[in-house]
Parts: C-alpha cells; structure tokens; sequence
C-alpha cells in the first residue's frame, strides 16, 4: 500500500499533460476540496467546498466541472447559466496554487469556451473579479476578457464574445 501511495505522489502533472473537464464525483469530491488557491489569492474566489453547495442550491443554473491535467485534478470552473440570454457567466475559476504557471488556466478556458460556444445562443462570456494586488484581472485580460466598464458590487466584469 505506501507503494501506491507513493508511485501516485510522485505523479506530477507538467506543461505538456492533457487537461479535461470532467464532473465530479463521490470518488472525486475529496481531491477538488483539498485544491485551493494561494493564500493572497483567496480573497478573490471561494472555496470549491463553498463553489459546490451554491451549485447545488442553483439548480439547473450551475455547471460545474474539475479541471483535471492528465488523471490529476488540477482546478475547478463554475458557470452560471441562464438559457433566456445571450451571455453565460464564468461565476468560479480556479487552479490550485502548486499548479498554477504551467498553462493549465488558459487550456480549460479554451475548453470552457468551447462548451459555452455550443450552448443555446451563447454569444458572450462575462466574468467578474475583484480590484486588488493578485486579482485574476490580468489573466482573463490576456486570454480576450475586456472590461465593459460596468463595477458591480465591488467586481469589475469582463466579457468576452463569442
């Protein structure tokens, strides 16, 4: 058994691992909860055990799915979706602090595009975040988000069309 444990350890995902989105399950819940963001990034997105309960009490207005590179589970992704209009949003994104800079936000951004892109009427993709030193503002904006100049409840929002 500490054979396993170790040979799964040592494990690692790298820039060149496959990333997927994949739902989560009873044998997957335990890793996505464990995942978190840096401690001076936490201010900016809830827990994934906090991102989970809201989508449960959402109903069909959240999507949510782990992002895995390869079989690890690397990060977490929430939409909010409202099938009446034109534009979903990206209401959690995260990826764990051990595996952030390796391009594993901007793959399962590619692939969240993607999965929007084929839902009904989807013409943009709108994000919200937090002014402040570590914010995830840059990145979106180097992935395409724009600010459309709207600050809401303290979060500017980005979009992106589609």
């Amino acid at each position: 058994m500490e054979d396993e444990v170790n040979v799964v350890a040592a494990v690692q995902p790298t820039r060149a691992s496959r990333v997927s989105l994949r739902e989560i399950t009873e044998d997957s819940l335990g890793d996505v909860l464990r995942l978190s963001v840096a401690e001076n990034q936490k201010c900016f997105v809830a827990s994934n055990a906090v991102s989970i309960a809201q989508a449960h009490f959402a109903g069909d207005s959240a999507w949510f799915r782990a992002i895995y590179a390869d079989d690890v589970p690397v990060g977490f992704v929430m939409l909010e979706v409202d099938f009446g209009k034109p534009e979903y949003f990206l209401w959690r994104f995260m990826i764990d602090a051990r595996f952030q800079r390796l391009g594993f936000g901007h793959q399962a951004l590619d692939l969240l595009v993607e999965h929007v892109r084929g839902l009904p009427g989807a013409s943009e993709l709108l994000v919200s975040y937090e002014p402040g030193e570590g914010n995830p503002g840059p990145f979106y904006h180097c992935y395409g988000f724009v600010d459309d100049g709207r600050f809401i409840d303290g979060e500017y929002i980005s979009v992106l069309k589609l």
